[in-house]
């Protein structure tokens, strides 16, 4: 097989196979690494309909990780999905009426970052191994909701690791910062910060790109790489279930061969529906790809109008995982739609770093045609969990709900009735009190913390409770680190001792 070559979106400077991508995270200069070329579905899809979910991730990944060997990407895939997935099926499809639910959360922390998580401290640590790298890993990461606890679980007490979350205090639901302040593993840290996910995303990015804080960082032999999908290691095992998702549809009879379907993803940060875009990339016939936003609605502006503008004021939703206005995986399409043209690239980054906005010409536009975008609101949100669940009797979390709104009003505006499928990102179980609400209505009484109202959820819906999240209240706090958004470089210093 010939090797495939990444290289960073910000310039030509760097031109590395898989291995290195994956280990340094981030570009040198402070890009994000793209293939030079997206591989090619080169079987039909009738004969990709016997595969496994392993046996097709093996078939996809290994297209893009040209220079692990099939012993080490079988490892690592087999590694990755295993009895953690409660569904034999690893990302079961739920037809519910003209939708095609596509579950994303039967892992190890009931939420879709688990499908690429679970294999990324496999593929990183047999990096390190082939480069011959003998430094200690630290995974710096920042997180919304849901990347955060999928990491630490990942890599806790993966050996030559540490891992490091930055989270925004009050900024994520209950659960899911009980999910990450109760981590075990020797090599796990968590540290809440006064601010927001920006705020995080942005001081992580500091560190990587402090040239003085990285030679201290490897001159005590450390080095530095990501869990976020800016990490390509990432991104691309999201691709799989994608083309997963499209054979049962074939399976199911719903399409034929070739047929041509949408994709709707609720998405704040752009890896997951950037995952489905190179998906179509490879072959996989999308008609449109459909981008719910939340209240914050920047990437719904972007998509309807060419501008990107961050200057507003983040608000806080039902859907945290998407409460984002700094959508890093977005320079990735960015690059793609402007020929992949890095010095126009770093223009528009400069622009959004000095003042906040930047436009897009007119040709990129005409290049944005296949995607489609509008937001809902909290209590838009709260009615989709309703319909769906009144309906359909079928439970919905509220990201997968702002999707759900979005689609709906999607077809009222366009009338097309290509079948979809829509990314469910997490369990309802992780945001019960808002899930309680939707399905009670004027009965839900607010009187219960959203540990007990796990088990009152299970109890009225008859489902239930996932593992991961089961007794979740009761568990002790392990982690509880808290610094200003300026501290974050100090507190890494202070967990290496450096």
């Amino acid at each position: 097989m010939e090797n495939l070559y990444y290289k960073s979106t910000r310039s030509e400077k760097e031109r590395i196979l898989s291995c290195q991508a994956i280990v340094n995270g981030i570009a040198g200069d402070g890009g994000l690494y793209v293939p030079e070329s997206l591989p090619a579905i080169d079987l039909p899809f009738v004969k990709l309909l016997k595969m496994s979910f392993n046996e097709l991730a093996y078939f996809i990944i290994r297209k893009f990780l040209t220079d692990f060997t099939e012993d080490e990407l079988s490892f690592c895939i087999e590694k990755a999905y295993d009895e953690k997935f409660d569904t034999p099926e690893i990302a079961p499809l739920v037809k519910k009426d003209d939708v095609f639910f596509l579950e994303l959360y039967h892992g190890a922390t009931a939420a879709f970052k688990d499908m690429a998580l679970s294999i990324l401290p496999y593929l990183l640590t047999a990096a390190v191994k082939k480069i011959g790298i003998e430094k200690e890993i630290v995974i710096l990461t920042a997180t919304s909701g849901d990347t955060g606890k999928a990491a630490l679980e990942s890599f806790s007490n993966v050996k030559g690791t540490k891992i490091i979350v930055f989270y925004p205090n009050k900024g994520v639901s209950l659960i899911q910062e009980r999910q990450m302040v109760t981590q075990a593993g020797k090599n796990t840290f968590v540290v809440a910060i006064e601010g927001n996910f920006d705020d995080a995303q942005t001081g992580v990015k500091n560190i990587f790109n402090n040239k003085a804080f990285n030679k201290l960082i490897n001159k005590n032999n450390y080095m530095f790489s990501s869990a976020n999908s800016i990490n390509i290691g990432r991104l691309i095992p999201q691709i799989v279930y994608y083309i997963y998702s499209y054979l049962r549809m074939i399976e199911m009879g719903e399409v034929r061969e070739e047929q041509k379907i949408n994709i709707t993803v609720p998405t704040g940060n752009f890896g997951n529906i950037l995952a489905s875009y190179y998906s179509r990339g490879m072959g996989l016939p999308v008609n449109k790809f459909i981008c719910a936003s939340n209240e914050n609605n920047v990437l719904y502006d972007f998509i309807t109008t060419g501008v990107y503008d961050r200057m507003r004021q983040l608000k806080l939703t039902l859907s945290p995982s998407m409460d984002i206005l700094i959508s890093s995986n977005l320079e990735r399409l960015i690059y793609d739609i402007c020929d992949k043209d890095s010095l126009q690239l770093v223009k528009f980054i400069k622009n959004l770093e000095n003042t906040g906005t930047f436009k897009i010409t007119e040709g990129m536009r005409s290049k944005l045609m296949d995607f489609w975008s509008d937001f809902a609101t909290d209590e838009q949100t709260i009615e989709s969990i309703r319909d769906v669940y009144q309906n359909h009797g079928y439970l919905i979390d509220t990201h997968t709900a702002v999707a759900y709104f979005v689609y709906k009003k999607y077809l009222v505006k366009t009338q097309d009735k290509t079948k979809t499928i829509l990314a469910s990102t997490a369990s309802p179980f992780k945001f019960p009190h808002s899930v309680m609400r939707a399905i009670q209505g004027e009965d839900f009484k607010n009187n219960l913390d959203e540990f007990q109202l796990l088990n009152r959820l299970s109890t009225l819906t008859g489902l239930p409770v996932p593992k991961p999240l089961k007794d979740i209240g009761n568990k002790k706090i392990i982690h509880n680190r808290f610094c200003k958004k300026e501290e974050m470089k100090d507190v890494v210093a202070g967990i290496l001792k450096v």
